[in-house]
């Protein structure tokens, strides 16, 4: 079982730990380079043109048009837009333990009632009154994945709308955001981006969203709209846009285009093929994992004590909720989970 990246990566070590940061291919590095060195010298290349391009990109990995499609960098960014939106005494859902930067937003908000349930009953708990289910498509800590379709179908039943942090699935698992109402994702993890990149897909009714931080980038003629308030506004999500960080974005449509080339179906089919080797060593061994069936992220029951043994080891994984997570991409191969196995097992 070899990796699917070929030459695009060069980890100096086991690196599993996409869930908290992945790798970014070879061509992206040499991509934001390029793009540095050229500022240095006073010869600036178009970089917005790589933040149309990277649009596009995540757009069609998402399966909508780029024109629902917002360019940022931060998932608490754009949940503190759509949380500034609802109206007070609107009761948002979320997933108990949750990622912060998709639920904290809507508790500093104020005004708003907020509610938990665990994340497999979390259909069933969407009543008369919710205005808004938010979860993660797949589950930071643990690898959990959402049953996002009833999810949806409950939401729609009481007239309550979605929105889904794809960050931890954006680049492996599939994507369906034209059935949210809201998508958010940063795209350093899966998506093997550099920081500073992240992505909104709203309806193509813009979501009633007001696009309360609109700069200059958000108007329908950017380089008309530099002095005093914006004259006409985007008339897609673009809008939304946050001023990009242009060197990442730089780098960000060489790894977008990646992911595309490989295909996140292909990438799921590897990913999860050497994440459930890793869950059949950790029985092997007397050791369990969180049931996360499907997942490319396997949390080791308890043992989050051992990262930093493994660190020293040459191997990188976290510590989340006191077990070991390790994240398995495109990068990695069989042999890396044999690694893995080998020195937690002494």
């Amino acid at each position: 079982m070899e990796t699917l990246a070929g030459a695009e990566f060069a980890p100096e070590m086991t690196y599993l730990n996409t869930a908290s940061s992945g790798l970014l291919p070879v061509r992206t590095v040499a991509a934001m380079h390029t793009a540095v060195t050229r500022a240095a010298a006073g010869r600036p290349t178009d970089m917005f043109a790589d933040v149309e391009a990277a649009r596009a990109s995540f757009a069609r990995l998402a399966g909508v048009p780029a024109a629902r499609v917002a360019a940022g960098a931060s998932v608490a960014v754009y949940s503190g837009l759509i949380a500034a939106s609802l109206p007070d005494g609107a009761e948002v859902l979320f997933a108990e333990g949750d990622f912060s930067s998709l639920v904290n937003p809507f508790v500093v908000r104020g005004g708003l009632k907020v509610r938990f349930a665990p994340l497999d009953s979390l259909a069933e708990a969407v009543r008369p009154g919710t205005a808004l289910v938010a979860v993660s498509a797949v589950q930071s800590a643990d690898g959990r994945i959402a049953g996002l379709p009833a999810i949806r179908d409950a939401a729609r039943a009481y007239g309550a709308r979605t929105l889904v942090d794809a960050t931890q699935a954006a680049g492996w698992l599939p994507l369906d955001a034209a059935g949210n109402d809201y998508t958010v994702a940063v795209a350093f993890k899966w998506l093997a981006c550099p920081r500073g990149v992240g992505f909104l897909v709203v309806p193509e009714d813009l979501g009633g969203l007001t696009p309360a931080f609109a700069g200059w980038v958000a108007g329908e003629e950017p380089a008309d709209s530099c002095y005093g308030p914006v004259s006409e506004l985007a008339r897609s999500a673009r809008r939304f846009d946050e001023s990009p960080s242009l060197f990442s974005y730089a780098g960000a449509r060489h790894s977008l285009a990646l992911i595309e080339e490989v295909g996140p179906a292909a990438i799921r089919q590897h990913n999860v093929a050497l994440a459930d080797r890793f869950r059949d060593g950790l029985d092997r061994i007397g050791q369990r994992a969180v049931a996360a069936p499907g997942s490319a992220i396997v949390a080791a029951q308890g043992l989050g004590h051992r990262r930093d043994e493994l660190g020293r080891a040459g191997v990188e994984l976290s510590d989340r909720a006191g077990h070991l997570r390790a994240a398995f991409h495109l990068y990695n191969s069989a042999a890396d989970v044999d690694r893995l196995l080998d020195v937690l097992s002494g």
